[in-house]
């Protein structure tokens, strides 16, 4: 009984006794080492093949289709991010509406390109690159010369195992996902110029134009400004721009842009409260008491909006500037430096406050060159 059993254990296999039932034999478990060592064998990763695990094929397929949508759409943001930018001109972007649609056409073409740029890569390193589990001994800090002679070698490596040349859908779309993200910088040189010229250094106002009470611009609301609205006694403040004929586009006569640069205070100073420092000119460019002074602080341009008539201060809201009034607007108080520019006025035949001029000096912050103009 004991001779057949071993006879017909024979008979199946040369493995001998100690081999389990259901294991492969020797020649199968040959073919599956070969199989497995193969393409270690032919292995040329930058780390070594036991230590590097390829994703299946299929899912290196897919991840770069899926990759290479991601670039395409980051393509797409940048082109969406160049349109926004020459669409809108710098004077229509003054507009709070036409601003809203500018940015979200560059913030929101940026976002998708950086976003689609980010995804596609992540796609990528996921699904495309294989993985590793790589483990370093600790070697001596500097590089020796073989290993820096290697580095070359092993960045071609790399690269070719990362699908970068083996897959030219995702390596295109990449690059196409690249492009306006790189042309960016340049075309937006564009803002540094042309140089403002002297534009800056003037508003609109002009010799003859007659003063309206802000928010009375509009056609058919229009107030003009008589020298006795502010009163006999001294401390009266009325805060006014000048009067443009309304048109459809700026139905208060004035941009923003406009109103911003060249909205006024007119303050009445009693005749002996003027100080010492107040030349000849500055009391000449006064009409009975009354100074016009701009209403944009020169610190960072707030509306200097609040006025003590006790003491005829100027105080600016936002960082307390404060302009002395019966002193050429000088400031008395927090980081403005210049003091407020002063329009020359006086009032036409039929009594109306007008301007004698354009400003003393440019209006609102401080810019390179104003200190010529002071």
């Amino acid at each position: 009984m004991t001779d057949n059993t071993t006879d017909h254990n024979k008979g199946e296999g040369a493995e001998g006794p100690d081999r389990v039932i259901g294991t492969p034999s020797s020649a199968e478990g040959d073919r599956l080492v070969a199989s497995s060592a193969d393409p270690h064998s032919e292995h040329e990763g930058p780390f070594p093949a036991e230590e590097t695990h390829a994703r299946p094929e299929e899912m290196q397929r897919k991840g770069e289709k899926v990759a290479a949508a991601w670039f395409t759409l980051a393509f797409l943001g940048g082109i969406i991010f160049f349109v926004g930018y020459f669409a809108f001109s710098s004077t229509e972007i003054a507009e709070p509406r036409i601003a809203q649609y500018s940015n979200v056409t560059l913030g929101g073409g940026l976002a998708l390109a950086l976003f689609g740029i980010g995804a596609g890569m992540t796609v990528w390193a996921r699904r495309v690159m294989p993985h590793y589990d790589v483990s370093t001994p600790y070697d001596e800090l500097p590089s020796s010369p073989e290993e820096k002679g290697s580095f070359g070698d092993f960045f071609m490596k790399g690269a070719a195992e990362s699908g970068f040349t083996k897959r030219p859908l995702m390596r295109r779309t990449l690059l196409l996902a690249m492009a306006p993200l790189g042309l960016a910088p340049i075309v937006l040189l564009r803002d540094t110029g042309p140089l403002p010229g002297d534009t800056l250094k003037h508003t609109l106002w002009k010799k003859g134009m007659r003063m309206v009470v802000e928010g009375t611009e509009r056609e058919g609301e229009a107030t003009w400004i008589r020298a006795e609205d502010l009163g006999n006694a001294p401390g009266g403040m009325i805060s006014a721009l000048p009067y443009v004929q309304p048109t459809e586009e700026h139905p208060h006569g004035l941009s923003l842009n406009e109103q911003a640069k060249t909205v006024i205070l007119l303050i009445k100073v009693g005749e002996d409260e003027w100080k010492p420092g107040m030349t000849e000119q500055q009391l000449n460019w006064t009409h009975d008491g009354i100074v016009a002074y701009s209403k944009i602080c020169t610190h960072v341009g707030c509306p200097a909006a609040l006025y003590e008539q006790g003491t005829h201060r100027i105080l600016c809201p936002c960082h307390q500037s404060t302009f002395d009034a019966a002193d050429g607007a000088k400031v008395v108080f927090g980081p403005a430096h210049r003091p407020l520019p002063q329009l020359p006025i006086t009032v036409d035949d039929e009594g109306y406050l007008v301007a004698d001029g354009d400003f003393s000096s440019p209006v609102g912050p401080t810019f390179w060159d104003v200190e010529k103009e002071d």
